[in-house]
């Protein structure tokens, strides 16, 4: 084993965590924020890759097919909050796991449904395939690069999310609900939009994820344990 081998290993193991950041920061978004365990977040995930990859395939243009995907999951994220979880706030965390879990059995099989059962598999446009020289000759994808990169940019306002307004506003509203409602604040919208976005960086990683593996129903529970963790 060489130290080009090490060095790329460590790049991949980034590349991955990067991945399960994303996923566990919107997990922990809408956990810590509304107090909301929620299983289907793996759903979310699949949701974003499939949405992306179908988006590709029928515009011809990958950056347009990821922004449809995210666009799209961030709707699908909202649609679920107003219409299934809206009113689990106020109830106990096992009548929540209970329906996220039927939202984990509804999203696998309307996905069934739409695109079939057989893996799906997402191309990357000439630009970003090939790979970067590292060094001692060792060479590293391109994609993997960018999903890194892209990655660390969407991470790192997240970990200052109080250092601006609506930050503050998220922060008030986990801490003191009705105070903030009593302000004006409508909180059930607020509170829509968190999930809306915690869905969003769960189809971010998703849809990064779609052209290193495979596409496919289920594949959102096959990480969600490692994201919980």
């Amino acid at each position: 084993m060489t130290w080009a081998l090490v060095f790329e290993q460590l790049l991949n193991g980034l590349q991955y965590g990067v991945m399960l950041f994303l996923m566990a920061a919107g997990l922990t978004l809408v956990f810590g924020i509304m107090n909301l365990v929620n299983l289907a977040h793996g759903s979310l995930y699949m949701v974003g890759a499939y949405l992306a990859a179908a988006a590709t395939q029928w515009t011809g243009n990958y950056l347009l097919g990821v922004a449809l995907g995210l666009a799209g999951t961030l709707v699908v994220g909202m649609v679920v909050e107003v219409t299934a979880l809206r009113t689990l706030y106020e109830r106990d965390h096992l009548d929540q796991v209970l329906a996220t879990f039927g939202l984990i059995l509804f999203f696998n099989e309307l996905i069934a449904i739409v695109w079939g059962r057989a893996p799906l598999y997402s191309s990357l446009p000439p630009w970003l395939q090939g790979h970067i020289k590292l060094f001692a000759g060792s060479t590293y994808p391109v994609y993997r690069a960018a999903v890194i990169v892209v990655a660390c940019c969407r991470g790192a306002p997240l970990v200052r999310r109080d250092a601006h307004a609506a930050g503050m506003l998220i922060r008030a509203g986990a801490s003191n609900r009705t105070m903030v409602g009593a302000l004006g604040v409508n909180i059930q919208l607020l509170y829509t939009i968190v999930f809306g976005f915690g869905a969003a960086l769960a189809g971010l990683a998703g849809l990064m994820a779609g052209p290193i593996y495979a596409v496919q129903p289920g594949m959102g529970e096959l990480i969600l344990i490692q994201v919980f963790v």
